[in-house]
């Protein structure tokens, strides 16, 4: 279908340039920060917001509560799409620093807002502000490290970005412990935004031309139209169909955890504190365990993982709400943690073992597209369940949907990467 050749990238703009972790080791760490403040912006959120629109707002529906996740997912979702197919166009770096400049006034509006529809609102902006940093973050370290490490390097991003997100979530949930839900535990954002900011705009460079270096190692293919690039991430090409539905619904099973799981512990009577605690547990697995998951699909290949973490989280799913016990929640928690660190990097991963680096930026954009729109489905599908049934339904539905995604992609994925 895309067999027409066209040139390779002029020898003038690659150039001196020498792909690899070890090679490009400052810009990289420097990448690994910057996407660590992406992270503990979505943190300050994670376990306050669904109380805040119990407590402050007087919301009683679950699925009018969780409606923050439903504009933050959608709007993320298209962003990252946008961001995939401009950061080819425009390159990544304008992408990043206009991603920072939507978050400045996120946290202004937590602390300040009179009403709910200010909260959508501020979503509305953390979506734009994770849409383009994050997915730029990933982009250009894909492109610094090349292709024989890209599995670690996914898992330091992502380790990075959500060891963040669990110490935000720890600290914001202490903050509002000791002084309130509101103002105090939303000031550390000012600094995240800050200095996220910063660094993007005076020391983070342009890593596009590091793509055109690995595409000329590459045999020249025309590079497919937008439209293409989206049929075959979405459903054409059965091994991105995989890895695309696996995304969507590992975020699924996360905005239910995200929505639901500290309105379900408030039931129990735990305080702030203690249900920050449980879901940092959740969020620190996920991060920490990643350093290992992703370079460990680099040797024994990405289906495993994919497959046993989506299985995994299924199973931990399950078990949050099978027992009510201290025990039963933080073993939960490590355990859908463990499930998907082993997923979301890998994933990532596994986009870039299979499409051409010229067009990677795009696929990837379109494979974020379907995995952080699981966000919004996930908070509509509990929030529903959870009126008309039981948040315990929601759970269960959701984990037996998990491990059918599993299955799925071990249907489709390949036993060994080419």
């Amino acid at each position: 279908m895309l067999k027409k050749e066209v040139p390779p990238p002029s020898p003038e703009i690659t150039t001196g340039l020498k792909l690899g972790l070890r090679e490009n080791l400052a810009q990289f760490s420097l990448l690994v920060v910057v996407n660590g403040f992406v992270g503990a912006m979505i943190g300050l959120e994670r376990t306050l917001l669904p109380l805040i629109a119990e407590k402050d707002f007087g919301i009683a529906l679950k699925s009018a509560a969780l409606s923050f996740i439903i504009s933050f997912g959608l709007v993320k979702a298209g962003v990252n799409f946008l961001a995939g197919r401009l950061s080819d166009k425009i390159g990544r770096k304008t992408l990043l620093v206009t991603g920072w400049v939507f978050g400045l006034p996120f946290p202004l509006i937590l602390m300040f807002a009179p009403t709910w529809e200010w909260i959508i609102f501020a979503n509305v902006l953390l979506g734009i502000n994770q849409g383009l940093c994050w997915s730029t973050t990933v982009i250009m370290k894909i492109d610094l490290v090349g292709s024989k490490r890209r599995g670690l390097a996914m898992g330091l991003n992502e380790a990075a970005g959500y060891i963040a997100v669990a110490a935000s979530t720890l600290a914001a949930g202490y903050i509002a412990g000791a002084y309130g839900l509101r103002p105090y535990p939303f000031i550390m954002g000012l600094g995240f935004a800050g200095s996220g900011l910063i660094l993007s705009l005076f020391f983070v460079r342009e890593t596009q031309a590091y793509a055109r270096q690995e595409a000329s190692q590459h045999p020249a293919s025309e590079k497919p139209s937008t439209a293409q690039i989206f049929k075959l991430v979405s459903w054409q090409d059965k091994r991105l169909f995989a890895i695309s539905q696996a995304g969507l619904v590992n975020n699924l099973n996360d905005g239910l955890i995200w929505g639901l799981m500290p309105l379900y512990l408030a039931r129990f009577g735990l305080s702030i504190e203690a249900i920050a605690a449980i879901g940092a547990t959740y969020l620190a697995s996920w991060g920490v365990l990643q350093l290992i998951t992703g370079g460990l699909s680099d040797r024994m290949g990405r289906r495993p993982l994919i497959v046993g973490g989506m299985v995994l989280q299924g199973g931990a799913i399950y078990l949050l709400v099978l027992g009510n016990s201290y025990w039963n929640w933080y073993t939960g928690a490590f355990l859908l943690g463990l499930g998907t660190a082993m997923v979301y990097p890998t994933l990532l991963a596994a986009i870039g073992d299979i499409v051409h680096p010229e067009w990677r930026a795009s696929a990837v954009g379109v494979y974020r597209l379907w995995r952080d729109s699981g966000y919004a489905f996930g908070a509509f599908f509990a929030g529903i369940i959870s009126d008309l049934i039981s948040m315990e339904a929601a759970f269960m539905l959701v984990g037996l949907l998990t491990v059918l995604s599993g299955f799925l992609a071990a249907f489709y994925l390949p036993k060994k990467e080419e």
